[in-house]
């Protein structure tokens, strides 16, 4: 069990989600899945811990929050930093419908995962590009991109960038660690932490590795909260893009590139951690 900073939210149970009726009952039974401590309407709104053990990938792949699971997985079940990870492939990403009520309800926010991947990153064609964490798949072609949440890695571990790009009802921003600001020593073979955390009163971006804040905050010029359309989001992925393989985005793909490490404990917060949290989900490998 990954049980998140238990001393700061209560616990849910599984009844609890039932009664609730937020089991999709088309979908496997709900068996058992990794739980995180977090109330009803609470702080963290999407996580997925990978930590199924069954021979049906949907399980293994769960979204604790509101017992959902994904509409597909065709990753591989790996040991993570803590319990099971999924492997990353060309073009092979887990999928889910939307990231619950997280782009409705977040005005600051947090995006968490651990990581391990080794040397640079590489492009679905086997070039030099980005590999992505998470992505939010664009509706109706609402942005240049097909995208409205990006959060990848693009580098090697001498020198690796780290990349948000953000479309919001309000407008677009990049806040990236990149030029001079690139990091060394993500891409080592080793499990990382990375968390972003995004202050709305501040319009501010701290970056997390390893629990321990990167020296450069980024400001979204006075963007404020998140705004996103919650209405534009088709589908949430986990380990690629959000364009797919027939459609064009030059640059050998960028837009489509999946992660070729391995990913654990994906979550997403609708606040803004503090460092002491952040802290928290390092140390003890949540």
């Amino acid at each position: 069990m990954k049980n998140i900073l238990n001393k700061f939210f209560p616990a849910i149970t599984v009844s609890a989600l039932l009664l609730a009726g937020c089991q999709k009952m088309s979908k496997p039974d709900l068996g058992e899945y990794p739980e995180d401590a977090n109330p009803p309407g609470g702080p963290l709104s999407f996580y997925v811990a990978f930590d199924g053990t069954t021979d049906n990938n949907l399980k293994n792949a769960v979204d604790s929050i509101r017992a959902n699971y994904p509409s597909d997985n065709p990753l591989t079940s790996v040991d993570g930093i803590s319990g099971k990870a999924i492997k990353g492939e060309t073009a092979k990403y887990v999928k889910y419908i939307k990231p619950n009520d997280w782009a409705i309800t977040a005005k600051s926010f947090t995006v968490s995962s651990w990581f391990k991947r080794d040397g640079q990153t590489k492009n679905n064609e086997n070039g030099n590009g980005p590999e992505y964490i998470l992505s939010f798949r664009a509706a109706n072609d609402y942005n240049w991109s097909n995208g409205n949440f990006l959060f990848f890695l693009e580098g090697n571990n001498a020198a690796c960038g780290v990349k948000l790009y953000i479309q919001s009802k309000n407008g677009d921003g990049w806040l990236t660690w990149e030029g001079g600001q690139m990091i060394a020593g993500l891409l080592d073979n080793k499990w990382h932490h990375i968390a972003a955390v995004y202050n709305a009163p501040t319009s501010t971006m701290t970056l997390y590795i390893d629990g321990v804040a990167n020296p450069n905050t980024k400001v979204w010029g006075t963007h404020g909260d998140l705004n996103l359309d919650d209405e534009k989001i088709a589908e949430v992925r986990i380990g690629r893009g959000p364009r797919n393989d027939s459609e064009a985005d030059g640059a050998a793909g960028w837009l489509q590139s999946s992660f070729k490490g391995e990913i654990d404990q994906v979550r997403l917060y609708s606040t803004a951690l503090t460092a002491a949290e952040v802290q928290s989900l390092f140390v003890n490998k949540k």
